[in-house]
């Protein structure tokens, strides 16, 4: 099956996933929020053992496509949530694959791009790459990152990263315990494919059933989490600070926020 945003090549037992819109720092749109979702649901079905998440050119994933969210600023409440629920869709997708996951990031991983970075069950990052949640610059609300960052890094980090909105490397994020190693760009493929070794040598079952109990384990937290996150999403789309944050950034301006 061929795909607009995104290349998918199958080595063995592993799937690679690149975002593949490197003209536009590969920014997520409503289709490659799509073709991801059926690509990883049909790796999931297939029964591969690995796959890895990269980006095509300079960056790994620059977050939503600012454009395309620009264009839906006037849309209904009730298409507002349809879009808050298909990232969600998409976030739980990569949460919860059967098989481990693996993100191997360079340049940078801005708001979304750094959500499907960091829930990956492993993130390689070269040292020169760069992480952000950066919503709250443009008037919106770091709401479904929100809920996966809390389970793996402490509130008052979570607090930090998500008030701010400030860009971060490869060496804090590895401190937080967002990034499992950093390493020379011309060594970030050779670790990914040595780390893909190590999990393919291992029993594919066990792999499986680990990811569902440490996923079960999580439920019942992230379930309510999510549910709110996805209001908020929704909700903060109809913001007049949204509609401003996203046309001065489109307008290379500063915003002027309302009271």
């Amino acid at each position: 099956m061929s795909y607009k945003t995104i290349l998918v090549e199958e080595s063995g037992l592993i799937r690679t996933i690149t975002l593949n819109r490197p003209e536009r720092r590969n920014a997520i749109t409503f289709e490659m929020q799509t073709e991801l979702i059926q690509v990883l649901e049909d790796a999931a079905s297939k029964g591969c053992h690995v796959v890895v998440l990269v980006g095509a050119g300079e960056v790994f994933c620059s977050g939503m496509d600012l454009s395309a969210l620009h264009a839906a600023v006037d849309e209904s409440a009730g298409q507002h949530r349809a879009d808050a629920e298909l990232i969600t869709r998409l976030f739980l997708t990569l949460y919860q694959m059967p098989m481990p996951t693996i993100a191997a990031v360079h340049g940078a991983a801005i708001a979304g791009g750094a959500g499907l970075a960091f829930l990956c069950d492993f993130t390689l990052a070269t040292r020169e790459a760069k992480f952000g949640f950066t919503e709250v610059r443009i008037g919106f609300v770091p709401a479904l990152v929100s809920a996966f960052l809390a389970l793996q890094i402490a509130d008052k980090r979570s607090r930090d990263l998500l008030l701010t909105g400030r860009i971060f490397d490869a060496e804090e994020a590895y401190r937080l315990g967002l990034v499992n190693e950093v390493v020379a760009p011309e060594e970030l493929m050779q670790r990914v494919r040595a780390l893909t070794n190590v999990l393919i040598a291992n029993s594919p079952q066990s792999l499986k059933s680990t990811k569902l109990l440490m996923a079960q384990q999580n439920s019942t937290r992230l379930s309510a989490a999510i549910a709110q996150a996805l209001e908020a999403n929704a909700l903060s789309r109809e913001t007049a600070d949204f509609r401003e944050g996203v046309t001065a950034f489109l307008e290379k301006r500063k915003p002027v926020w309302g009271k």
